[in-house]
């Protein structure tokens, strides 16, 4: 169900990078036709982030490309416009993540193509948004994790702020803008009109810092930095054992009950230091240091068996290579084999929902650079002879 949901639509995609090749990712997925739109002799810069490589080609890239076709179009000639004023008039969807104004400045912002296509709907992805003082200036993941607060709540207390490893900035504003476009989608099945969506890396950091806003609105308190830990329950992060670490969550006082009987110290739950959660908190390095001590005597993975027996939220801390191997996530289904021409055993991460107990089955390999162009351009009318010389005046590739 999930492949063919959006069928029938026609994205051009002129993103790049992480935000918006991920977002047009989630439409294809869900069965949209997606062009991606590429520099000629260059592409996506995520082309040549490498290594690491699989095939030789950038993981990064083929991560956040499925289900695509390629053309390489100079945007910047008279030729590769009007191209694009072709691509838009028989479109859908266009998502471009240019600077705001870039590409009203070229002659392809949304009232230019909006005149061709009233029905178009049109999605502009940029750092800081379409207004105030910095709309014009280029931003990325970490950045914005800085200037949205996000980095200064990370890391222990007393030392170094760092970023949160996971491009949760770039992946959440593609996530922002697929939501946006398939919003547009349903308004334009009422009123046949078309949408003009946005979305930021700032207004994604600055959402993902609600729960924080709240906290600070409430009580004009910052956060500190707290580890793995959450400011307002305990225990909430994560405990040394003898080969490792265990994250044990404990989100109520009866949870906390069942924590501590798991760790064979069911006294602890009647502590006047920790009987409540508030209490808790109040406490919490005495209780770190309590619940630690019982925990760096044992191994983790009999901590995890003792602690889920009684129904106590916990996990062991797990790499990557221990995450792919887990039974959960092999019977989740989620990883996949998407072979790509010198990686015949290509994994990828499918998308992350279901419809009837079915993941998305579109899974088509990243399209190697301009690998569509003469087909799309035939398919605009365009004739072999024009296409000939297009190829030599460089518009195309």
């Amino acid at each position: 169900m999930l492949e063919s949901v959006l069928a029938g639509l026609k994205v051009i995609d002129l993103t790049q990078n992480v935000a918006g090749p991920f977002c047009t990712q989630i439409l294809g997925d869900m069965g949209a036709e997606v062009i991606k739109v590429e520099r000629p002799g260059r592409g996506d810069d995520t082309r040549d982030w490498r290594p690491p490589e699989i095939g030789q080609k950038s993981s990064t890239f083929l991560a956040l490309n499925r289900n695509k076709r390629s053309i390489c179009v100079d945007l910047d000639s008279a030729d590769g416009l009007e191209i694009l004023r072709k691509l838009a008039a028989s479109a859908d969807i266009i998502v471009h993540s240019m600077k705001p104004g870039s590409a009203e400045a070229r002659g392809f912002g949304y009232d230019d193509l909006k005149a061709i296509n009233p029905s178009l709907i049109y999605c502009a992805i940029s750092a800081f948004g379409q207004v105030g003082p910095l709309r014009g200036l280029p931003g990325y993941d970490p950045l914005m994790q800085a200037y949205t607060g996000i980095m200064s709540t990370t890391g222990n207390d007393g030392e170094a702020p760092v970023r949160v490893a996971v491009s949760l900035i770039d992946m959440g504003t593609g996530m922002w803008s697929a939501m946006g476009i398939l919003a547009g989608v349903i308004e334009r099945s009422r009123s046949g009109k078309g949408v003009f969506v946005e979305a930021s890396l700032l207004d994604t950091g600055v959402s993902w810092m609600t729960v924080f806003v709240a906290s600070y609105l409430a009580t004009e308190r910052l956060p500190k930095k707290l580890g793995s830990a959450m400011s307002m329950t305990a225990p909430y992060e994560l405990f040394r054992s003898a080969d490792g670490y265990v994250f044990i969550a404990a989100g109520n006082d009866r949870l906390f009950g069942c924590v501590c009987e798991g760790l064979g110290s069911p006294d602890l739950a009647r502590d006047d230091r920790f009987r409540t959660n508030p209490q808790r908190v109040a406490n919490r390095v005495e209780l770190h240091r309590e619940i630690e001590a019982l925990t760096m005597i044992r191994p983790a993975s009999e901590i995890v068996t003792d602690l889920r027996r009684l129904g106590a939220p916990c996990s062991e801390l797990n790499d990557v290579s221990q995450m792919l191997t887990s039974e959960q996530v092999a019977a989740s289904r989620i990883v996949e084999e998407l072979p790509v021409d010198g990686a015949p055993h290509h994994k990828v991460i499918a998308l992350p929902i279901k419809a009837d107990g079915r993941r998305s089955s579109a899974m088509t390999p990243p399209p190697a650079l301009g690998a569509d162009t003469n087909a799309v351009l035939s398919e605009l009318n365009i004739d072999a002879a024009e296409i000939a010389r297009l190829h030599r005046a460089g518009v195309v590739g």
